[in-house]
């Protein structure tokens, strides 16, 4: 089994492959009461060699954009479907994604966000359970279930998306720009514009 203590899981030998192709799990970072939780696919090599997500350009390209729309990185809480690296950065297998399920939910539920942004494909259809056209669908909220209560789920694409396709950066930023109204002033998570 695994073990997760809060908001960590701290030892897992759940998936044969990602166990051998792992260096280290990489846990969500963030504060544990954060409005906004943003869910990856899963860690990439410089995710598993540093220990947290989306470092190395996606995460500069989610960085900046963040700070474009009045958020900081330290404001939001980020974490993957998976928290192993797939070998060779394949998707996670179905079962994979079935086996992490489990954490990813524990870890929505206590963070209790306002919103869950999902970065990509993978993310998007893992948690709403449907097919999902993600840059058609950036920006749209829909309700999944957790602990059961409904919890909003906004439908994001992956900000290495904008690196290959520069039209995806303006479908990226709004989508976060939407993102940044469910925050709240009252958690000290202020707008920068509020200063």
């Amino acid at each position: 089994m695994g073990t997760m203590d809060g908001l960590t899981v701290t030892e897992c030998e759940r998936c044969e492959a990602l166990c051998a192709s792992r260096s280290q799990i990489v846990n969500g970072v963030g504060p544990a009461d954060a409005d906004l939780l943003f869910v990856g696919e899963g860690p990439g090599a410089n995710e598993d060699e540093q220990g947290e997500p989306f470092v190395g350009r996606s995460g500069d390209v989610l960085d900046e954009t963040l700070r474009e729309v009045g958020l900081d990185r330290g404001d939001v809480r980020i974490t993957n479907c998976v928290r192993c690296r797939p070998p060779e950065n394949r998707d996670p297998h179905k079962q994979e994604l079935a086996n992490c399920r489990g954490y990813l939910e524990s870890e929505i539920e206590l963070v209790d966000p306002e919103l869950v942004v999902t970065l990509g494909k993978v993310p998007g259809e893992h948690l709403l359970e449907r097919d999902v056209a993600v840059t058609g669908e950036a920006g749209d909220v829909t309700d999944m279930t957790v602990a059961g209560g409904p919890q909003p789920v906004m439908i994001c694409v992956h900000p290495a998306a904008t690196l290959y396709d520069p039209s995806q950066k303006e479908t990226f930023e709004s989508a976060l720009a939407k993102a940044a109204e469910f925050t709240d002033g009252e958690s000290g998570q202020k707008r920068l514009g509020d200063f």
